[in-house]
């Protein structure tokens, strides 16, 4: 049933949706990868498209910047389109050295400094939202089966694109996190609460150490290698 942000009809979302940040990633992927392709989605230019890989129906769809962005549509995936599983792929930044420009990283779980958790009420502790190990271990066969190099960990979700003070990251990698990003946190306590399935796959678009950058063109195009691993993923 429509929404307030998502005009798709009864029908017309699949039970695996894949989750760019960047709508214009989702029509890259729609257009590259799925046969029968339908725009079913324009609401805020927020597009979606289902259509079909390997015979499997999948549907595509932005979910914009931020944890409040992504959390919307995911909620709304989940509860009003009867969507079982959501594939966050996004681009995020390194803060270990190991990581180059271009290497994929899947989220095992995320870290926050956001207060996403607290409309939940938990009492006396940190929830630790962490990705459906399904999933996640369907993820990690992709990549070996493909033979991509990958490497599998904790991620960062900031409420914050930049850092005051600029370093302030350096102490999140002490602690092992491998990249930052901005959504996976509020995904994954969403798909919790919604007895939902979610994971975030993740190709390193620049370099909080070396200040490497990719281009915002490369960013729509050029993160092939995790979208393939995501779509090996589509829920039957």
């Amino acid at each position: 049933m429509p929404t307030p942000h998502n005009q798709a009809k009864e029908g017309e979302i699949a039970k695996t949706v894949l989750m760019p940040g960047d709508p214009l990633r989702a029509k890259f992927i729609a257009e590259t990868f799925l046969t029968d392709c339908k725009l079913v989605n324009t609401v805020r230019n927020m597009f979606a498209y289902t259509g079909t890989y390997k015979g499997k129906k999948v549907t595509v769809m932005g979910s914009g910047m931020g944890m409040p962005s992504i959390g919307i549509y995911s909620y709304e995936l989940y509860n009003f389109y009867g969507v079982e599983r959501i594939i966050r792929i996004g681009s995020a930044g390194a803060m270990v050295p190991e990581l180059k420009l271009f290497d994929i990283v899947i989220a095992q779980g995320a870290s926050t400094n956001s207060n996403w958790i607290g409309q939940y009420s938990l009492p006396y502790g940190t929830y630790s939202a962490i990705s459906t190990y399904a999933v996640l271990r369907q993820a990690i066969e992709s990549a070996e089966k493909h033979g991509y190099p990958y490497t599998v960990g904790q991620v960062m979700s900031a409420d914050n694109f930049y850092n005051n003070p600029p370093e302030v990251w350096k102490k999140w990698a002490d602690m092992g996190v491998l990249c930052a990003e901005m959504e996976s946190y509020a995904l994954f306590a969403t798909a919790a609460q919604c007895k939902k399935e979610a994971l975030a796959l993740f190709t390193i678009s620049d370099s909080l150490i070396t200040h490497q950058e990719t281009t915002s063109d490369e960013r729509v195009s050029s993160f092939t290698r995790m979208m393939e691993i995501a779509l090996d993923c589509i829920k039957e």
